[in-house]
């Protein structure tokens, strides 16, 4: 029987027992062999008192041989599950390690831009890979320590009392109070270690921010600056650091050293049971080893606490991103090559209440191009982004007669297309950035984007690497790229968010033309400052400062509008067409 598959659903993934009820399997393994190893590790001070007293005794070589052989098969043995105990231990960590972190990264990429923004990188990225470490690390080490204190305590303890009661008890007295004292440290463990998680989420995001803006800093002069306040970050993270190190390892020596003063009176009361000659030698060497094995289990136990309480912090600030599989609707009932788009009194405002669109009514048939224009923070990309689900809208969307807040992710992925301002290309070939891994001819593709010439001088052509963000690229490659790749699937509406302005005005007349004649069937929405191109549009959008909007052709705005008379004009005499 194997363990369940890592990626199986996991009823109430935010409740921490619910690993352990999933590797059920596993759980038992280490039940069964944590107990024969533990149990078994007995007959290593039994066996080694026995050899003691035989050869005290003189006793024949057979019997002694005999003894020294049984004792290094009961090691084999004992080993050999240790081996079985930890395997399984291991198999857990990892299994529970992949769930959690599959739960995670599931339930993050199903969140919207608006709930992500709420958190910043550098905490999402401690929570996804050192949260989800230090949870599962805790829980490993209990589910371990369980068997190799638990069991082996309580095995070790009544193997004591057989030999004697009053001694066993005296000397266990020490125990517990190691124990108590880690256990009333817990608050103080769970105050630095939270301290430090949150540190380390603050520095990965400084760390973020300090990459990103390397060249800003630098063309400014504030790199000097910046570095003095990246290493105070990490001076004042050092020292958070240190703190939590030294609460969780630093009390380990003292709670060993207050469980060994139990050897004292093994010493003292056992060495006197030798002289009486109550005990043999051997069996006061027996019991001595199991005493000792036992107090330094025990302390190890106490630094249990401080380990459990260390997972809890991480368990606590990843929970909320624990939530059951969200699944993809595959269904293609609301899927069509051709869409009709009616929008009708569309409205949208953040929760500030500051109100961002307002009334916009649109219809657009297969073969449109609609133009969407303004000054600067009108809401034009605002308007495009409500096609991805990111916002709740007032008003009706509907895509062949459906409420577009009615599609599931994946029939909005084959209904809409988007590129925005950020070409987000991926440190992989131009193949792989325009395919996504799909496959397929992009030929013709990469003649629509107009860079099929611009392959012609790269020496691995569709397979050129673009390097991370497209750094091998220009601006205006990376941008046909991205472009190339929004086209790619032919999907009924394509929204395009300002794809040309890294593109000279010749290219952009050329990709319009392209666009117009091969993608006739499609809907496509280019959001735009550059006003010549929207005389190809079949309908323009003028999104004004006071939240009202204008609507009609190029010729229409021309006559009706002084704003887009008065910019159209402003551009065409700047660009001197």
């Amino acid at each position: 029987m194997k363990s369940k598959d890592k990626f199986a659903p996991i009823k109430e993934p935010n409740k921490i027992f619910s690993y352990w009820k999933r590797e059920s399997f596993t759980i038992f393994m280490v039940f069964v062999s944590g107990i024969i190893y533990n149990v078994g590790l007995l007959l290593g001070p039994i066996f080694q008192g026995k050899l003691i007293d035989s050869l005290i005794a003189k006793e024949n070589l057979t019997i002694i041989f005999n003894i020294s052989i049984s004792f290094v098969i009961a090691i084999a043995i004992v080993q050999y599950f240790r081996y079985v105990k930890r395997l399984y231990i291991r198999r857990f960590a990892n299994n529970t390690s992949a769930a959690m972190r599959f739960l995670l990264y599931n339930n993050l990429i199903h969140k919207t831009k608006v709930q992500l923004e709420k958190e910043n990188m550098g905490s999402l990225m401690t929570k996804a890979i050192s949260d989800v470490d230090a949870c599962v690390e805790g829980m490993r080490k209990f589910t371990t320590e369980v068997f190799d204190t638990g069991v082996f305590l309580v095995a070790y303890f009544v193997y004591m009392l057989v030999y004697d009661v009053k001694i066993t008890l005296l000397a266990f007295i020490f125990i517990p109070v190691a124990m108590l004292i880690a256990e009333k440290l817990k608050k103080i463990i769970y105050k630095y270690t939270n301290a430090y998680r949150k540190k380390i989420s603050s520095i990965s995001d400084l760390t973020y921010e300090q990459v990103d803006n390397s060249i800003l800093y630098r063309l400014y002069g504030r790199e000097n600056e910046n570095y003095n306040l990246y290493n105070e970050s990490l001076h004042d993270f050092e020292k958070t650091a240190i703190m939590a190190n030294v609460w969780e390892n630093s009390m380990q020596p003292i709670y060993n050293v207050i469980a060994m003063i139990g050897v004292i009176i093994v010493i003292a009361l056992g060495g006197d049971k030798v002289v009486k000659g109550v005990w043999s030698i051997g069996t006061f060497v027996s019991y001595l080893t199991i005493f000792t094995a036992l107090a330094f289990k025990a302390s190890k136990a106490a630094k249990l606490f401080n380990s459990v309480q260390k997972a809890t912090v991480s368990w606590k600030r990843i929970k909320p991103y624990l939530e059951e599989n969200k699944s993809i609707n595959m269904n293609d009932d609301n899927i069509s090559n051709k869409a009709v788009l009616n929008i009708d009194n569309l409205s949208f405002e953040y929760v500030n209440g500051n109100k961002i669109i307002d009334d916009i009514s649109l219809y657009a048939v297969p073969n449109s191009l609609i133009g969407i224009t303004g000054p600067v923070a009108c809401g034009k990309s605002t308007f495009g982004k409500i096609f991805l689900g990111e916002y709740n809208y007032f008003g009706s969307v509907q895509i062949n007669g459906l409420e577009l807040k009615n599609f599931s992710e994946y029939e909005r992925s084959k209904m809409i297309a988007y590129m925005g301002h950020n070409p987000n290309l991926m440190s992989e070939t131009i193949y792989n950035n325009i395919t996504l891994g799909d496959g397929g001819d992009i030929n013709e593709i990469l003649k629509i984007v107009c860079l099929d010439e611009d392959l012609k001088g790269m020496k691995e052509g569709i397979n050129t690497l673009v390097g991370n963000g497209g750094v091998k690229l220009s601006g205006g490659q990376q941008a046909r790229v991205a472009l190339a790749r929004t086209l790619y699937r032919r999907t009924p509406i394509v929204i395009l968010d300002d794809p040309f302005s890294a593109v000279d005005m010749k290219t952009e007349r050329q990709i319009i033309d392209n666009l117009r004649l091969y993608h006739s069937n499609q809907i496509i929405i280019l959001i735009s400052h550059r006003l010549s191109i929207f005389t190809e549009a079949n309908n323009i959008i003028l999104m004004n400062q006071d939240k009202t909007y204008d609507y009609g052709t190029h010729e229409e705005l021309i006559n009706k509008s002084s704003l887009y008379n008065d910019l159209f004009n402003l551009q065409i005499s700047k660009d001197g067409v």
